[in-house]
Order: structure tokens, then C-alpha cells, then sequence
């Protein structure tokens, strides 16, 4: 039987999707661009040279984002997540504002993560990621 819509406070809704004044968080994340030292060109050319550098993965495999690759909120750095697929022929975001920053974004693995907050805290979720933006976990990232 579906549930009927209640009517939430606005504390109610923030706690509802992981957000409080016990555990505030910003929802930018602006994280410092370290060694940049204000040559973009070089940034530029070191994150170009860390995506393309290729990894192999397999299912059961941890990996985590590759420094300066992230583009989605989860997982966070160096946050250990798990490769369910690699899948062989890709799958592009159906996104069709070219403004997006997900327009046609290639999705080729499907990575594992437990769930942090919320009702289903602990249950193993998936989503679908680009592989060249991550790299192997391991204790040290």
C-alpha cells in the first residue's frame, strides 16, 4: 500500500536527506587545488596525463577517484568502493543539455559503496562511472 506524502518541517526535510546542524556539511566541498602554485597550464596537462593513464579492473576490485578526478559527490577521496562490473561497451548518460556537465559522460563501471545516512544506512548501492577517473585503492590514498 503506497504511503501517503506527509507534510515535513524544513528540519525535518534536512535531516531527511543528511543534513543538520549535529552534522552540517558544505555542500560545495571546495577542496584547495594543492600544487597548482598558479600555473594552470601544467594542472591542466597533469590531470589530462593522469586520466588517460589506464588501469585494469575486475569485479571485487577497491578503487577510489584518482586525485583532481572527481565529478560526482560520491564517493568522497579516498573513500574505498568496489567494482560490481566493468562493463565492455559503454553506456552514455542520456543527459541532453549539452550545458551539463554529465552530457554524454561515458559509463563503463559499476561500482559498489555502502550506504552512510538514512533509511537504507548500510545497504550496498551501485552506480555507474566513467573508469578512467579512478585508480586502485589502496591503505595509502
Amino acid at each position: 500500500m503506497a504511503q501517503k506524502n506527509q507534510d515535513l518541517s524544513s528540519r525535518q526535510l534536512l535531516d531527511l536527506i543528511g543534513l543538520s546542524e549535529e552534522a552540517p556539511r558544505d555542500l560545495l566541498e571546495d577542496e584547495p587545488l594543492d600544487g597548482l602554485n598558479g600555473d594552470l597550464w601544467a594542472a591542466l596537462r597533469s590531470r589530462y596525463q593522469s586520466f588517460i593513464a589506464s588501469h585494469r579492473f575486475a569485479p571485487g576490485d577497491l578503487v577510489c577517484w584518482k586525485p583532481g578526478m572527481r565529478n560526482h559527490r560520491l564517493p568522497r577521496y579516498g573513500q574505498p568502493v568496489v567494482v560490481l562490473e566493468v562493463l565492455e561497451t559503454p553506456v552514455f548518460d542520456a543527459e541532453t543539455d549539452a550545458g551539463s556537465t554529465y552530457f554524454r559522460e561515458r559509463r563503463d563501471l559499476v561500482l559498489g559503496m555502502i550506504w552512510e545516512t538514512g533509511p537504507g544506512r548500510g545497504d550496498l548501492i551501485s552506480f555507474h562511472f566513467d573508469q578512467r577517473r579512478f585508480m586502485p585503492w589502496t591503505q595509502e590514498n
